[in-house]
């Protein structure tokens, strides 16, 4: 354990005894956004991605010293375990590297290898591999080994035995594949070639004569080359001279054997026959590996600021959920999400049907006094959006709106969980209901959709499904903490997120919500079925209870601090009823003053704390993404593809990003990308150093490809002059 907690703090670059902290924390059943929290002083403010990424590698490492033993185990059965074995064992860094070891002493099926030993042909390739001595005739020596009652009917048979057990040796040779295996990294070319001598024309066409050094291969390409090989597009291949690597295995097999050309042929076989198809193997799943973890790692990136969008909140929201055949499906909210009307209009299907849409979208929003609404982004969304802008030229006001994503919304609303939120709507009212709440809480939305389905990711149905929905989880975990949830308004589903909490202890606060009423304190979550005092522990500072008696309780204190929150709040000249439902901006430079360092040794907590108290003592119940830029809402006109102009200026809003760049939604129907070389004026090795999914952009037309439907933009303002 030692050497784990060694390797981690080397790796991470952090110091040993804050890496024994946080493992110990994690082996005490601690959720991770607790420990990001709440035990800075233990970890020196870790956020929860390296935290995240430190349970990982903790895992792999545990993993790696468990397959060790195992391998250690079996040998050791067989009675083979030496020293050099041993220490061979202890020194590996890596899965691979214990299997490399374990290679030649695990079962095999039935091999050429196998049926020679069978028919007693060890002891002559033991003979001719055999190190220093006089030299051997191989067929001199194989003499002795032919016997038709074994199957061995000729020397040449007795050779070609003997051969097939020598190459079996060098192709489990660790040293001999390791060897290998940086020599494929370093010079082996992933190479794909259309499968067809006529190849159609596919989405796969970039990869019909792709060449490429393994070392370089990018993660998106390797991910379009294994989807066009699945598909049949594409014949892939990973080239290696031949030559170098015959080289390398020789010298590892040949020098100072007895009968060096048959260890030399028996080399070249092992490698052609063996060596090279297993390697390939191996360098493919390395590469898809890698691209599954750069892809995994992109759709969490991406993920978290689109579930951070500032909300647009109390406002009366109207949402659309745009049709054809089913018409459009219409559903008002009130501030807090609570649907107050729905609808269903059919702006497509003529001139007076398109009349009557607006008429009934006109009543909705003066009776319900709505100031947004919602646009989903599927089919029919340009026309439900000329509508809407009619709507407004009629109306006038302050009535906005605004294009969202609705990628997942049918996906929630066939689900159980929407049946069960709205038993008394149909399946299409829902999804309208969902597209007005996302502008509202696009966090309190979103949580109710696999991840996977929300659409800012690339070949996430390519992924390894566990880690992909691992790595996601841990970020709408991550994101629903740090905002903190309304315990007496918060879904199930927004619950089931919170550190500490399962699904089976949030349907049980909804049921104990249901039946005794609103929470008055944060305590009564003691009398909540199956909530005990480790599951308090690591929830209570992310729920909120607005209004309650003891204002702490409607910030992100934990219990635990209350009373040293209330020593600071002494230091600096306040009480408890100072701070009920008013900003105490301050409090923080009344702080600052008294010195950080002295407060917390009189409230006998770290400064980490400390800090984190006065930010919320300033603003208590204070929620971090209104302190994002606010979204952008639309009123004007709308632009078709044709309108757009080389060199015209517009404002968009980034809808996901990938490894060659962004696409931005400029209020046309597609949405424009911009290369990763039009982002900014210096160099970048990836988009996200530089645009989040969610923000708002400044960018100019490049082109225009009418016929394909594509916008090329660019977020460098162009050259006066």
């Amino acid at each position: 354990m030692d050497a784990i907690i060694q390797r981690l703090a080397q790796e991470l670059e952090r110091p040993v005894h804050q890496v024994e902290n946080v493992v110990h924390l994690i082996d005490e059943g601690n959720t991770i956004p607790f420990i990001a929290r709440y035990r800075k002083e233990l970890h020196g403010s870790m956020d929860d991605q390296l935290l995240r990424q430190l349970a990982e590698r903790l895992q792999y490492l545990r993993n790696l010293e468990a397959r060790k033993e195992e391998v250690r185990s079996a040998i050791e059965g067989q009675g083979k375990l030496n020293c050099r074995l041993k220490s061979a064992l202890a020194a590996a860094e890596t899965l691979a590297e214990v299997e490399d070891l374990y290679r030649p002493y695990k079962p095999k099926r039935r091999t050429r290898a196998t049926i020679a030993r069978e028919k007693g042909l060890a002891p002559l390739a033991e003979l001719l591999s055999a190190r220093g001595g006089a030299p051997v005739v191989p067929e001199e020596a194989a003499q002795a080994y032919v016997d038709p009652e074994k199957g061995v009917e000729t020397i040449q048979d007795a050779l070609q035995g003997a051969s097939d057990i020598l190459a079996e040796q060098i192709s489990d040779d660790a040293v001999v594949r390791k060897k290998l295996r940086q020599q494929y990294l370093k010079r082996a070319m992933l190479v794909s070639k259309a499968a067809d001598a006529e190849p159609k024309d596919s989405v796969y066409r970039l990869y019909y004569g792709f060449k490429c050094p393994v070392g370089k291969v990018q993660g998106y390409q390797t991910l379009a080359i294994n989807r066009g090989e699945r598909e049949g597009f594409l014949k892939v291949s990973v080239e290696l001279d031949p030559e170098s690597a015959h080289v390398t295995v020789r010298r590892a097999a040949v020098p100072g054997r007895a009968c060096m050309d048959f260890v030399r042929a028996a080399a070249d076989d092992a490698y052609d026959r063996l060596i090279q198809p297993s390697m390939e193997r191996e360098i493919r799943s390395y590469l898809t590996d890698q691209a599954d973890e750069g892809a995994i790692h992109m759709f969490a990136l991406n993920l978290k600021p689109l579930l951070m969008q500032p909300p647009v909140k109390g406002k009366v929201t109207m949402g659309l959920d745009p049709g054809y055949r089913m018409g459009c499906k219409v559903a008002v909210v009130d501030g807090t999400g609570r649907v107050l009307d729905t609808a269903v209009v059919y702006p497509t299907h003529g001139k007076r049907q398109k009349e009557e849409a607006i008429e009934t979208l006109s009543k909705l929003v003066r009776k319900y006094g709505v100031e947004h609404i919602a646009i989903g982004n599927g089919t029919a969304s340009r026309e439900t959006e000329q509508m809407t802008v009619e709507l407004i030229h009629r109306l006038g006001g302050n009535l906005r709106y605004m294009i969202v994503n609705e990628a997942g919304a049918s996906v929630y609303s066939a689900s159980q969980l929407a049946a069960e939120e709205f038993p008394q709507f149909d399946v299409n009212l829902r999804s309208a209901v969902s597209i007005a709440r996302r502008l509202q809480d696009p966090l309190a939305e979103l949580v109710k959709i696999d991840p996977k389905a929300i659409g800012v990711g690339q070949y996430q149905h390519d992924m390894p499904q566990k880690r992909l929905d691992e790595t996601l989880g841990g970020v709408v975990e991550d994101c629903v903490n740090h905002v903190g949830v309304d315990l007496n308004t918060a879904s199930f589903s927004l619950l089931s997120h919170i550190a500490g909490i399962n699904q089976t202890i949030a349907k049980n606060i909804v049921a104990y919500r249901t039946e005794n009423g609103v929470f008055t304190d944060r305590k009564q979550l003691k009398k909540v079925a199956k909530l005990g005092p480790k599951a308090y522990e690591q929830c209570a500072g992310f729920l909120r209870v607005p209004g309650a008696k003891n204002p702490l309780d409607n910030t992100a204190v934990q219990p635990e601090s209350y009373s040293a929150a209330e020593q600071i709040l002494r230091e600096c000249g306040f009480q408890l009823a100072d701070i009920a439902g008013q900003d105490r901006s301050e409090i923080t430079s009344i702080a600052k003053q008294h010195g950080i360092a002295a407060i917390a040794k009189k409230a006998g907590v770290g400064e980490p704390t400390v800090k984190d108290i006065i930010k919320e003592l300033a603003k208590p119940g204070r929620d971090p993404r209104d302190e994002l830029p606010p979204p952008l809402l639309r009123s004007g006109d709308i632009m078709e593809l044709k309108d757009l102009k080389p060199g015209m200026e517009l404002v968009g809003t980034v809808r996901n990003v990938i490894d060659f760049g962004c696409f931005v939604d400029i209020g046309v129907h597609e949405d424009g990308l911009v290369h990763i070389s039009q982002i900014c004026d210096r160099f970048i090795k990836h988009p996200l150093e530089a645009v989040k999914v969610g923000e708002v952009v400044k960018v100019w037309v490049l082109d225009v490809d009418l016929k394909r439907k594509r916008i090329a933009l660019t977020m460098k303002p162009p050259k006066k002059g």
